[in-house]
């Protein structure tokens, strides 16, 4: 199952390993255990410090294995075969356990450290999920830091009889000592927030983190703006210090993305990469998988982050972007990328010839309708109220355009996917209480988005809104504090746009910089 290509990268991935791993094999009988054997025996090839070894070690099923290091177990286990999207969690998990360094912040590796009760995740997964690596190598790497921890991959297309059992609609879904935990689109931060949720003591435990020094600029936010805007900034000679709860933002979770003018194409998980490659050519503290929870201004400003440290800081650059509305009916996280989107501009060309639905009859919905219809073979909109909510003017071309159909009275009941695809919309007729169904390829949900703002509301001033209010310079209502891309009311939430206000909103803080 693994291919020589594959074989030969793995070998020098593993030669960075410091110490042997084992792969234990549950024995038994199952109708894939066979396969998954020759799958974890050409893994083991890679390296002569990977075995792989079959024994009763009373886990869950003939195909789920452990891995072992000196005998004794790091807690990570896979159920299934981790192979799609989830290879790359195995091969992380193997190289940490191996000795490679977990890159995950000193503060937030204080906090893992600091549980003292037996956690047994459990994380359900689908193979073609884009969103589940990041769930599993994050947990994965909880265990290794914590002998009370475990975390074990349940691949769900193998374990139907657990997942009618549970209920689960969705991936990924993570379960604690056997009672739902989270699911959906959850990063590490998130992760993080709920063990702190549930257990408060663990900031308290924590060993205190060496405070840092004194920063000309800390930008919160890891997206474009906010890597613009750092990478800016550290160009000045300034002491940078970025906060991100998820280096990427949006552009992560975006599939394609064809207009980064002089990139003609690139994917989200790549231009997150090469954001990454750029940010590391210059000296610039990333402390990531954080949020600031609470700003205190001043001459110095005072920022506390979610593991209890606090930055003073000279300047502060928000850059913390916005997110879409959510529906928040079944099938929409767990499909995005797969079919569910949110910015036609973004995604719309990859429908070339599909029929796509459109949710939301404002100004946003219509205008997503008139372009998709540009790309796609017909674009339907639902809308839940019984009028349209847009500009009469984008109301006629809509109705006036023969691939647009407009639904009205129409509430979302779920997204349909077969085989990781978008397959069907379900609605609700709100006049007549019928449930009723679409065959489509696409949903792109047009409900609005939602400024990530919260945190400094009654800082600095915002839109009713919840945009942050800027100048031409970047300037928000508090000196000394900047904003720049999605976040604030700068028009036309895009990529490039994002960099531009990114890379003005630092030159402005090092102007303020020299002149105070």
């Amino acid at each position: 199952m693994i291919d020589n290509d594959i074989l030969q990268a793995l070998k020098a991935y593993t030669a960075k390993m410091e110490h042997a791993v084992s792969l234990v094999l549950q024995t038994g009988e199952h109708a894939k255990r066979d396969e998954l054997k020759d799958f974890l025996t050409g893994v083991a090839s890679s390296s002569d410090k990977l075995t792989l070894v079959e024994r009763d070690a009373g886990l869950r099923s003939p195909i789920t294995f452990s891995l072992e290091v000196a005998e004794q177990a790091t807690g990570i286990e896979f159920s299934g075969i981790p192979s799609g999207h989830e290879f790359n969690s195995l091969i992380l998990a193997l190289l940490q356990s191996g000795g490679v360094e977990i890159k995950l912040d000193d503060s937030l590796q204080g906090i893992i450290r600091g549980v003292e009760q037996p956690l047994k995740f459990e994380v359900f997964v689908s193979l073609s999920c884009h969103n589940c690596p990041d769930v599993v190598q994050s947990l994965n790497q909880f265990a290794l830091l914590n002998e009370n921890i475990s975390s074990e991959m349940i691949d769900g297309g193998e374990f139907q009889d657990i997942i009618k059992d549970r209920n689960i609609q969705g991936v990924p879904s993570v379960y604690l000592n056997g009672e739902l935990f989270a699911n959906g689109k959850i990063d590490t931060a998130t992760l993080v927030d709920k063990l702190i949720e549930k257990f408060p003591g663990l900031v308290s435990k924590s060993a205190p983190q060496q405070a840092l020094p004194l920063q000309d600029v800390t930008i919160i936010g890891g997206g474009p703006g906010g890597v613009a805007a750092a990478i800016y900034s550290a160009r000045k000679g300034l002491n940078v210090t970025m906060i991100a709860d998820r280096f990427g933002g949006q552009v992560k979770d975006t599939v394609g993305i064809e207009n980064l003018i002089s990139v003609s194409q690139t994917t989200g998980t790549a231009l997150t990469g090469n954001l990454m490659n750029h940010l590391n050519d210059y000296e610039v503290m990333l402390k990531e998988h954080l949020r600031v929870t609470k700003i205190e201004k001043g001459a110095i400003k005072k920022l506390h982050l979610s593991s209890g440290e606090v930055i003073e800081s000279k300047t502060i650059i928000i850059a913390t972007g916005a997110k879409w509305r959510e529906l928040g009916v079944p099938g929409e996280k767990e499909n995005i990328g797969n079919g569910v989107a949110y910015c036609p501009h973004c995604d719309g060309p990859f429908f070339k010839g599909k029929e796509v639905a459109v949710i939301g009859g404002g100004n946003s919905g219509i205008e997503a309708a008139l372009d998709l219809a540009g790309m796609t073979e017909k674009v339907t909109v639902f809308e839940f109220l019984s009028e349209l909510k847009a500009d009469s003017v984008l109301v006629e071309k809509a109705e006036a355009n023969e691939k647009i159909t407009i639904i009205k009275n129409a509430a979302t009941k779920q997204i349909i996917a077969d085989n990781g695809k978008v397959v069907a919309l379900e609605y609700t007729d709100r006049e007549t209480d019928e449930v009723k169904r679409v065959d489509l390829a696409g949903v792109f949900v047009q409900i609005g988005l939602v400024p990530n703002s919260e945190f400094v509301d009654g800082v600095i001033d915002l839109t009713r809104f919840g945009e942050v209010i800027v100048d031409e310079k970047n300037h928000t209502s508090e000196p000394g504090i900047f904003a720049c891309g999605d976040v604030t009311t700068v028009p036309y939430k895009q990529i490039v746009i994002a960099m531009g206000e990114g890379s003005k909103a630092a030159l402005s803080a090092f102007d303020y910089l020299i002149r105070n």
